[in-house]
């Protein structure tokens, strides 16, 4: 297969540029990556990609460089496997803000359905870690609710949040499991966020995760810590949610610094 122009399909919005070495010899299957987008363009979202042998016959190459190029579309989120039925063209990555709104609001702004389903609710010792983020002793009782996160049925994470039990009393007696937290927080409770500080990273998921979120333990997962705490200045909630790498984003809007 013919490694594409180096000026010939460069775009300002394109991969390929970030794809050509030095030397400008283009990797195999990084070529035929390129051609599978457009391809994937054409198909639109939903639609089942050709099967690996035809993809070899119309690229004129290995199975082997076939897998290579559809794995990375595969993590990337562009294309999705089914389990017996072949790979398909994804949906656009699920957006969700860091900014103060709750997983719920973040997906009806984008017309989707979010979901939870709980696998645990129960009081606990903090322990040394996270009495360091709330300000409490080791010994003080948290409340810990997890859920695995859905999105239009879909499972696209898994959520722990811990709430300080001194603070909120009443809050296993008036929260549904499946209701959005922040509205039961605030509306019930009278909860006020004045602010928090939210750490982003990368991560693999352990083998119970990627069980209770349905995906491959090798999928790169987006991981973020969260300490939230009201108008006193002090910490109430600290939350930790993981969140597929191939089924979601982040948006955050800048302003201008001061000064």
């Amino acid at each position: 297969m013919p490694a594409p122009s180096r000026h010939s399909r460069l775009s300002a919005d394109g991969p390929v540029l970030d794809g050509i070495p030095e030397h400008g010899r283009v990797p195999r299957y990084y070529a035929v990556k390129v051609e599978l987008l457009a391809v994937i363009a054409e198909l639109g979202e939903g639609a089942a990609l050709p099967t690996e042998r035809e993809l070899c016959e119309r690229f004129e190459v290995s199975r082997a460089t076939v897998r290579q190029a559809v794995a990375e579309l595969v993590l990337e989120g562009k294309l999705s496997r089914r389990q017996g039925s072949g790979t398909y063209v994804a949906g656009p990555k699920l957006v969700q803000p860091l900014a103060l709104v709750s997983y719920t609001e973040g997906l009806r702004r984008q017309g989707i359905r979010p979901g939870r389903a709980v696998i645990t609710l129960e009081r606990r010792p903090a322990g040394s870690a996270l009495a360091a983020d709330l300000q409490v002793t080791s010994d003080a009782e948290v409340i810990h609710i997890e859920r695995v996160l859905l999105a239009d049925e879909e499972r696209v994470g898994l959520e722990s949040t811990y709430l300080l039990a001194s603070r909120f009393p009443t809050l296993l007696e008036v929260f549904s499991p499946e209701q959005s937290l922040y509205t039961c927080l605030s509306e019930q409770l009278g909860v006020v966020f004045d602010g928090a500080e939210e750490r982003v990273e990368t991560v693999l998921a352990t083998p119970r995760e990627a069980l209770l979120i349905g995906t491959n333990p090798a999928l790169p997962m987006l991981l973020t810590h969260r300490v939230s705490w009201g108008p006193d200045g002090a910490p109430f909630e600290r939350v930790r949610s993981l969140y597929r790498g191939d089924r979601l984003s982040f948006l955050t809007r800048l302003g201008r610094a001061a000064g």
